[in-house]
């Protein structure tokens, strides 16, 4: 009979959770989180210093989006094989050399092709990350897991804008390089204290194969469908609420208000997908996003100033709980999915995330081109995630369809 050890590179899914590797994994989706937000409101400035104008300064932040959308499934499926701490760091370090130089760019070439290398790392980290946690966590406990190290993003959708704000006072640059020193801080914090892991072994082709399932492309569809909506109306958010908090304080006090409401929906969802299940809480959180939308843009429509000033902050951080609680029984749903093949699902996610939010961005634009007064930007979310609700509906009834076969 074989005796012989494990090998000490393979990690089982621990009793407890490690929360003190974890913090480390939170940390570095805060680092590649936040990179999306602190140029926000720093365009002109941008533009200005680069001798560019705000809308080629604005590809920085689209080019961000497009590259992970394209990268993340390619760079998913080559590493999925090696062994995560590895992946992790190397992911990391890759972010961390794109914004650097984008902080010392002397010129905008210079500056987009920092844009891209930023993302050709922050895409694959985020997929390995979340591909690593839902391995080393015991099942009863991976919700709340993911919430934890999902909570870095979280918190940098509250603190991005701000951040970037204050920071950038001085220089744009300034913002860039604080994201460079806590990706390093990460950095480290991962060689020390992250065990070694390695994923089930299998042929690409086995990573593959459940890829082709047509509910699991309806799923990542559902992704791109709740960001779409929530783009639509964020991108636009200061021209929506705008008219009724002019002040130029109040715009950055609201969107720190999104952020954190979108934290409590990430920590609370998380606790409620273990304890119930990832496809009842995405269900309610669906329903309760379409409504909440709807409700809001009759709201904008017929309601006084006075009272759409309360009612748009009701709408706004209703919209951050729902979208912010949405990721991980979503997540959690795509990986039991496809659980041979997490890293490449997540890589896959991590596209849709990123194409949702690009087309969430143009759809809104577009409907504004056209003529749409900025509320009316809710009934277009709205349709939008009542598509996706239909989605998920499919979905829901194939997940019961395979579980009744099985």
């Amino acid at each position: 009979m074989n005796t012989s050890p494990a090998p000490p590179s393979t990690v089982r899914p621990a009793p407890v959770l490690p929360y003190r590797a974890l913090i480390w994994l939170a940390v570095g989706t805060f680092s590649t989180g936040i990179d999306g937000y602190v140029l926000a409101g720093l365009l002109p400035s941008i533009a200005t210093d680069l001798q560019v104008t705000e809308a080629l300064a604005g590809q920085l932040v689209s080019v961000f989006a497009l590259t992970s959308a394209l990268a993340a499934p390619l760079l998913g499926t080559v590493t999925s094989g090696w062994e995560r701490r590895r992946t992790i760091t190397l992911a990391l370090a890759v972010f961390i050399v794109g914004n650097l130089l984008v902080a010392v760019a002397p010129t905008y070439a210079v500056a987009l092709g920092g844009r891209v290398v930023a993302a050709l790392g922050g895409s694959l980290l985020t997929a390995a990350i979340t591909g690593y946690v839902i391995h080393l966590a015991p099942p009863e406990h991976r919700g709340k897991a993911l919430s934890f190290v999902l909570g870095g993003w979280m918190t940098a959708t509250a603190l991005g804008v701000p951040v970037g704000l204050v920071l950038g006072q001085s220089s744009w640059r300034f913002p860039l390089i604080m994201v460079a020193v806590t990706g390093t801080v990460a950095l480290a914090g991962i060689l020390l204290k992250l065990p070694r892991l390695h994923l089930p072994a299998g042929s690409l082709a086995d990573r593959l194969r459940p890829l082709r399932q047509p509910r699991l492309v309806a799923g990542l569809l559902v992704t791109t469908g709740i960001l779409c909506a929530s783009y639509t109306c964020f991108t636009y958010a200061v021209l929506i609420l705008g008219p009724t908090h002019q002040a130029g304080w109040m715009m950055i006090v609201i969107m720190f208000g999104y952020g954190v409401a979108s934290m409590l929906g990430n920590a609370v969802t998380g606790r409620l997908a273990d304890r119930f299940t990832p496809l009842r809480v995405l269900t309610v959180l669906l329903v309760g996003l379409f409504v909440d939308a709807t409700v809001g843009a009759i709201a904008f429509s017929v309601a006084a100033p006075g009272v759409i000033a309360v009612l748009g902050l009701v709408w706004f951080f209703a919209a951050g709980i729902g979208n912010g609680g949405a990721a991980v029984p979503q997540q959690a749903r795509l990986a039991a999915m496809a659980p041979t093949s997490v890293a490449i699902v997540m890589a896959l996610n991590g596209s849709a995330i990123s194409l949702g939010s690009a087309l969430g961005g143009g759809l809104g634009g577009l409907a504004l081109t056209a003529g749409v007064p900025p509320p009316g930007l809710l009934y277009v979310a709205a349709a939008v995630l009542a598509v996706t609700l239909a989605l998920h509906g499919l979905v829901a009834r194939s997940d019961q369809a395979v579980a009744q076969r099985n």
